[in-house]
């Protein structure tokens, strides 16, 4: 499901217009964006949760090459599907 899939998909779901729709998803997006560059969790109960996390520098091999690589280290977003998620996929 692409983005235009799922504002159409939430619009029928509750009888909204589709542009609400793609503006509620917009401040969504920004929402979590910046509580990502806070370092902030995002929980939603049932539904989900975003953290931040640390990755440490490691080493790597180029698979082009097999050449040794140094891969810095950075920061991720981790994503952890709620209960009620993770039953609706294993339906």
């Amino acid at each position: 499901m692409n983005r235009k899939e799922l504002v159409a998909a939430v619009a029928d779901a509750t009888s909204l217009e589709q542009k609400t729709v793609d503006a509620v998803l917009r401040g969504l997006q920004s929402t979590l964006e910046d509580a990502a560059s806070k370092g902030e969790k995002v929980s939603v109960p049932g539904f989900f949760a975003l953290s931040v996390g640390q990755r440490a520098a490691r080493e790597g091999r180029n698979p082009a090459t097999g050449a040794t690589i140094q891969i810095p280290a950075a920061k991720t977003v981790k994503f952890s599907p709620g209960s009620a998620l993770k039953e609706a996929a294993n339906k």
